[in-house]
């Protein structure tokens, strides 16, 4: 089987899953060539669950900040000030603490009644529209309303973050952006942005992460370039991941009429139907690392210094780990999936936001909605980086 996951294109109809399920029971530690500009000439894709788990946990082992987490061999950032994602202990721990107080089980609880408002306010706007594209009107805006209230960005600029994690995040894709070139810019428009705000915040502190951050910079916890760096990464992971997620867990429904009829009828199966939401979305496909000691992985000796990716949508189908994978089950239990990464330091910070979001969504939506209608085609993004959707052209048949 010709094995291209490395490539863009590989990822545009659907995710390769035919040539995941092959590398699993075949070569699961597999040295995959480069198959775009400015990857590695080769890297080790590690496609079985308990591979990924090993590499994200055993972090003294893997390093993140050696050559990045993404895919890319060149990268200028990396030069003077790191993304959260891009950086290993101590700098890690001590960037990371800095916000963790924002995203406690108790922050995050305090929050479903506003978002439960919002949820039922864009899911009855698209049900009186009529045909909406899915992704904009509600798996969008949710995850950027909510992210935008704990950044502390003004609800009217939340299209801003919009435009600039699409321009960031799809350089691959014509249709979000111009390239990498064009990703600069909108980063650089995103850097002016944040720096203002702080100003604000300065000025007029409120109980928000840019007022934390600002605070850190004032006591040299934090520097100019990590302050832009870290709102960068909280402002588009924030709204990106959960708004895929959003739109991959509606897409599968209406593919699954079954279970959508099911969690109607049945709602107390709605935290194992978001567990199984996440499972298919994966909505980051993988994240690299670089191998700080000579380590065996499946029978595969991985040298120092060589890099390995850790393909979570893969892991997520390990027919070791999930019977019948392939089956969209929404009261599958247990489900370790590996949506939100293998655990470790890097364990995704808003894993718990993003599940709130989710559940509250389905639970106002559900009983509203009586039929999910596909109205069109559903155009994938073109990125090995980031499973997405860009449109989910859809009719919501109210109840």
């Amino acid at each position: 089987m010709e094995i291209n996951i490395g490539s863009h294109d590989a990822w545009v109809d659907s995710p390769p899953h035919d040539q995941f399920a092959w590398l699993r029971a075949n070569a699961p530690v597999y040295r995959h060539p480069a198959m775009e500009e400015n990857q590695p000439d080769f890297f080790w894709a590690l496609t079985k669950h308990a591979d990924v788990v090993q590499a994200s946990r055993q972090f003294q082992n893997f390093s993140s900040a050696a050559k990045g987490a993404t895919l890319m061999e060149d990268r200028p950032d990396l030069e003077f000030a790191r993304l959260l994602i891009d950086l290993d202990a101590p700098d890690h721990t001590r960037l990371r603490t800095l916000v963790a107080k924002a995203f406690t089980p108790k922050v995050i609880k305090s929050m479903a009644d506003k978002y439960r408002r919002v949820s039922i306010e864009l899911v009855e706007a698209a049900i009186a529209q009529g045909e909406v594209d899915f992704v904009t009107a509600v798996a969008a805006e949710l995850p950027l309303i909510a992210i935008a209230e704990i950044i502390g960005i003004p609800q009217d600029d939340r299209a801003k973050v919009f435009n600039w994690s699409n321009r960031m995040i799809a350089t691959s894709d014509e249709e979000y952006s111009g390239g990498a070139a064009d990703a600069q810019s909108a980063a650089m428009e995103l850097y002016m942005y944040a720096n203002a705000l702080a100003a604000q915040r300065r000025a007029d502190p409120g109980d928000d992460i840019v007022s934390m951050l600002v605070a850190a910079a004032e006591g040299e916890q934090l520097t100019g370039q990590e302050f832009e760096l870290f709102f960068l990464l909280l402002a588009v992971a924030g709204n990106e991941t959960t708004r895929n997620a959003i739109s991959h867990s509606v897409n599968h429904l209406i593919q699954h009429p079954d279970a959508f009829t099911r969690l109607r009828a049945e709602p107390q199966h709605l935290d194992s139907g978001v567990e199984e939401m996440l499972r298919w979305a994966s909505p980051v496909t993988m994240f690299r690392r670089v191998a700080t000691t000579d380590v065996e992985m499946s029978g595969t000796l991985i040298k120092q210094g060589e890099s390995v990716v850790m393909y979570y949508l893969s892991a997520n189908f390990d027919e070791d780990v999930f019977a019948d994978p392939f089956r969209f089950d929404v009261t599958r239990t247990p489900n370790p999936h590996l949506a939100f990464g293998g655990g470790g330091p890097h364990f995704c910070l808003g894993a718990q936001l993003a599940r709130l979001e989710m559940k509250v969504l389905f639970e106002e939506m559900l009983p509203r909605v009586r039929a999910i209608e596909p109205t069109d085609s559903v155009p994938r993004l073109r990125s090995n980086f980031i499973n997405g959707i860009k449109h989910l052209p859809v009719r919501l048949v109210p109840a």
